[in-house]
């Protein structure tokens, strides 16, 4: 999505300041989980969860020089727009979970009602890219790539089979960023 010739947010960050906005998100943690074992090791909930990897996220695009907008309210479909040398994408964040040497993170949107639990996919009008974020590094999926969930392996399968295996190296953000134009 292009911004027609409109600058959202400032202008990047200078070089000293990448360095502070990657570590506001490894603070955050710390802060979280020395809070949590003070209150016996109390497990994160879901949305602590979701806000500590949207934070994560949110950090590490600002720190490849990428300015970024958070919509107001809780009613986008996305969580923030990232502005990439002027081009403006829709951003969903998704907490990610361990599998046997790789991470995987649900691609659907769920709402609760009083008429229950709805799931449902996320369309290409609605969002650009998923992001993840696990062990230090932030990773950017096309949507167009993603169905109902999204593994990012670290290794190969044991069965060796690598046709159709997505590995996490090669969706880590700069290098993700380099391919749609960039870091800023």
């Amino acid at each position: 999505m292009k911004s027609a010739g409109v600058a959202i947010g400032e202008s990047p960050p200078p070089p000293s300041l990448k360095i502070q906005y990657a570590g506001v998100a490894q603070l955050a943690a710390q802060v979280i989980c020395q809070s949590n074992s003070v209150k016996k090791k109390m497990e994160l909930t879901s949305k602590q969860k979701g806000n500590l990897t949207e934070l994560q996220c949110l950090t590490a695009f600002m720190a490849q020089g990428c300015s970024v907008s958070i919509p107001y309210g809780d009613n986008s479909k996305y969580d923030f727009i990232a502005d990439v040398n002027s081009n403006l994408y829709k951003i969903q964040v998704k907490t990610a979970s361990a599998k046997e040497n790789a991470i995987c993170f649900s691609c659907r949107s769920t709402h609760v009602n009083c008429a229950g639990v709805k799931n449902e996919r996320y369309k290409a009008e609605d969002v650009d890219y998923f992001a993840t974020y696990w062990e230090g590094k932030c990773y950017l999926v096309p949507i167009s790539e993603c169905s109902v969930t999204k593994t990012l392996r670290f290794t190969a399968p044991k069965s060796g089979q690598l046709k159709g295996i997505s590995f996490a190296k090669d969706y880590e953000l700069a290098e993700q960023l380099s391919k749609i134009g960039g870091s800023n």
